[in-house]
């Protein structure tokens, strides 16, 4: 087990603000439930009662019973403590109603609550209008690099490198071991796929002709880094671009993709075609995919930096200007960075395409070009060049 220590700080800044709800939010697997356990074992630390810490894993078949608001709300009648109380509530979009639990918590007790799910239209429902305004969201991905690592320690660079192929092709997820057999490793990321597919984007949203749908899925886990749009999905799998937009939608809810929206960097605003897609995780993709996930790890390496931004607390977009096109542009505390992502600096014709792209924009926020090479290419105008590697384990925001 590996502590998740950015995410434990970032609920211990709320501990005791009982005002204010801490909801958790991301992909099944990737850690939030092991979160939850890690956090309690905090409070213990800090000297809080076990009597004062109400937990419940509303998936576990212990909570078979609850299925509503008044369920839930008589559950916790019975464990309340005088005094203050750490309500931790697992999974909490199995609940019907749950707002109306938390926000009764808020008012009849004096509680600390937290919890979390594996959509985003959690907080989306007419139903979170009872929490409007009184919650913090915090997004959960799986692991990092850093984080892999002390989950699988090296003692070398040679074996660094061995393992960010791994967790390239392995992936991120906490549940995955890598001495396990490679067809174990499968089995068990395709049940996490399918898991993630029918409770919370299936069922949640009716799909119907489930072999369109799978399509649809593995087009947009193939063109990862790809420009594309609804139109372009349509016609590639024989549907209209409102059900490619309503499952797309469904997808990014349950935080298996992610939508990046292209921003013109000249005219400063966000494009409203043509955006591109990323996965939370390269290994399911590669099981998902089989053979069509190809040997190509250049997508793959923007991929893993995309979410190494968001984890880092950046707001991120797909450079455009004028013909050409800068990976990320990350803005964060009002500053801007840019990033080029490519697996070598090497060829001459690379190395002008991607700094090219860079030494264009013109302004003189800092701009970084990321690739596996070990030997670093010098390059003119302030324009740095960083081994993905070694970037990836730059400590930084959670």
């Amino acid at each position: 087990m590996v502590i998740r220590e950015g995410y434990l700080e970032r609920l211990r800044e709320g501990k005791d603000d009982t005002d204010v709800i801490k909801v958790v939010t991301g992909m099944r697997r990737c850690g939030k439930s092991t979160l939850m356990m890690q956090y309690m074992d905090l409070l213990r630390s800090e000297g809080v009662p076990e009597d004062r810490i109400v937990y419940a894993n509303l998936e576990s078949r212990a909570f078979d019973g609850i299925s509503d608001h008044r369920d839930l709300n008589a559950w916790l009648a019975g464990r309340m403590p005088e005094g203050r109380a750490y309500v931790l509530l697992d999974e909490i979009q199995r609940v019907r109603g749950w707002e109306r639990t938390v926000n009764s918590l808020q008012a009849d007790y004096d509680a600390d609550v937290y919890v979390t799910g594996s959509n985003a239209y959690l907080l989306s429902s007419d139903l979170a209008t009872y929490i409007s305004g009184r919650y913090v969201e915090i997004r959960m991905l799986p692991l990092s690099f850093g984080e892999f690592l002390k989950l699988n320690p090296v003692t070398a660079d040679e074996d660094r490198m061995m393992r960010l192929q791994q967790y390239i092709w392995t992936g991120s997820l906490p549940a995955v071991e890598l001495d396990r057999d490679e067809q174990y490793t499968s089995d068990l990321l395709l049940g996490i796929y399918n898991t993630v597919v029918r409770k919370d984007v299936q069922t949640h949203i009716g799909v119907r002709d489930q072999t369109r749908f799978e399509n649809i899925v593995r087009f947009v886990m193939s063109n990862i880094g790809n420009t594309t749009s609804c139109n372009n999905i349509a016609e590639a799998v024989g549907a209209s671009p409102n059900t490619i937009r309503r499952y797309l939608r469904a997808l990014e809810d349950a935080f298996l993709i992610y939508r990046v929206p292209r921003y013109d960097i000249r005219g400063r605003k966000l494009l409203k075609t043509h955006e591109k897609y990323y996965v939370a995780d390269t290994g399911m993709r590669n099981t998902v995919l089989g053979l069509a996930a190809g040997n190509d790890i250049s997508r793959q390496l923007e991929n893993l930096v995309y979410l190494e931004l968001v984890r880092r607390g950046y707001r991120v977009t797909v450079g455009s200007y004028r013909d050409r096109e800068v990976d990320f542009t990350a803005v964060r505390d009002g500053e801007v960075e840019y990033y080029q992502v490519t697996q070598t600096m090497l060829p001459e014709d690379v190395y002008e395409r991607e700094v090219r792209s860079l030494r264009d924009v013109g302004d003189s926020f800092p701009k970084t070009v990321l690739s596996l090479d070990t030997f670093l290419v010098p390059i003119e105008g302030g324009i740095r060049h960083r081994n993905i590697a070694d970037w990836l384990l730059e400590r930084d925001r959670p």
